[in-house]
């Protein structure tokens, strides 16, 4: 299996991330679902998510699924670079790295934006998104 990142696709930081990240994985290891689209529902239901969510999700290439700051450090961890290194802060206990990522996330669209629609992807893009 392929691993897959959902994300908020009507979250212009999350659009940035996603722009970001594969600027960073030439290699095309992630594939890509906005948690919106029929495929990101359909893998939050299988993943027992079912409902609202607007945090980041990680499935990686075992089936394992991972949320907030946990999938956020695990998909940097695939990432050529420096930003490996940023893995190490998976040993800081999930209660706090979570609510680190809450408070960010609270404050997201106010500081980056929302936007009424997901962006297409171009077309050497379009490979890479379910």
């Amino acid at each position: 299996m392929r691993p897959v990142i959902l994300f908020d696709g009507m979250c212009s930081f999350c659009d940035h991330s996603v722009q970001f990240i594969m600027k960073r994985d030439p290699d095309q290891f992630f594939s890509f679902a906005a948690l919106q689209s029929d495929v990101g529902k359909a893998l939050m239901e299988n993943y027992d998510h079912p409902g609202k969510t607007d945090s980041l999700v990680f499935i990686d290439e075992n089936g394992v699924c991972y949320r907030k700051s946990s999938a956020a450090l695990h998909v940097a961890k695939h990432l050529r670079g420096m930003w490996k290194l940023t893995f190490i802060f998976i040993i800081v206990p999930k209660r706090i790295r979570d609510y680190m990522y809450d408070q960010f996330s609270k404050r997201r669209y106010k500081w980056f934006g929302k936007k009424e629609s997901c962006k297409m992807p171009t077309p050497k893009e379009k490979s890479r998104f379910l």
